[in-house]
């Protein structure tokens, strides 16, 4: 059985002293936009839903090289554990969405040519789980911090080399929100249940457990509250931007009650982070 009801979400979470999510394209500062009010992307987010799904247990297609469950090189070697060459395209989107959940979930696209064994796969799967950009509350203040090594990577050792300075940064302090929908449209195709859509409610709230690194120490990235809006329909009682719309948060990461209930025949179940 398919996602029966639409179903809204959102997720409000803290940063403090931590680089959520840094741009690879600007010395891998925390992301912000020219107001300065701070970014997480909609893959990274996905990255940790799929890293807590795999700690559940899941079968996940888009493994990060650092965190990988098997032994596959790349997504192609991963792609050909499942996928049939000689079949047609449903039949292997079918195939890979009742393996992987992050497949049946947020899509993939399958695009490999082929080799010696024989054709190659070429597949787009639509998913039904929709994840937009976090984004703060307010301007954050980005704090740049020059570091180096106590000892060289290179040469004699009889100077400091260019590689022992580095820069770390961080985001002082900002309250984050995200929003996702589920559409139970597109979750007819690709088998997303309503088991799967309670699976990810269930690991949202502790989204950032077991994340920690040098950039995000632990405790420095906080979910303070998942907000899960369900239908009582597959084509939903409000459109996704008026419910999004509906969300009022706090500079201090507390909720607006008045205006979160304001949706006649529509309130949220509101989880606290783990």
């Amino acid at each position: 059985m398919s996602l029966t009801n639409k179903i809204d979400f959102a997720v409000a979470f803290k940063v403090k002293n931590a680089n959520p999510n840094g741009d690879p394209l600007n010395g891998n500062r925390p992301r912000s936009n020219y107001e300065r009010i701070g970014e997480v992307s909609d893959v990274c987010i996905k990255r940790k839903i799929r890293n807590r799904l795999m700690e559940d247990g899941k079968a996940i297609f888009v493994q990060s090289d650092d965190n990988k469950l098997d032994e596959c090189k790349n997504l192609r070697e991963r792609a050909e554990t499942v996928l049939k060459p000689k079949e047609s395209s449903d039949v292997n989107a079918k195939l890979a969405c009742d393996k992987w959940f992050d497949v049946r979930a947020f899509g993939q696209v399958f695009a490999y040519g082929g080799d010696t064994k024989g054709a190659g796969v070429s597949i787009g799967v639509r998913g039904p789980v929709s994840i937009h950009t976090a984004f703060s509350l307010s301007p954050v203040e980005i704090t740049s911090t020059q570091i180096t090594k106590s000892v060289s990577g290179e040469g004699d050792g009889t100077k400091k080399g260019s590689d022992t300075m580095g820069m770390k940064h961080r985001v002082d302090e900002g309250i984050y929100v995200f929003y996702g929908s589920m559409n139970p449209q597109l979750a007819r195709k690709t088998g997303f249940s309503d088991d799967d859509a309670e699976t990810i409610k269930k690991i949202l709230p502790k989204l950032f457990e077991n994340d920690a690194s040098s950039a995000r120490p632990e405790g420095s990235m906080e979910v303070l509250n998942v907000l899960w809006w369900q239908h009582n329909s597959a084509h939903g009682q409000y459109s996704s931007a008026k419910v999004h719309r509906s969300l009022s948060v706090n500079l201090d990461g507390s909720l607006d009650f008045k205006k979160i209930e304001s949706l006649s025949g529509l309130k949220p179940e509101i989880i606290n982070g783990f």
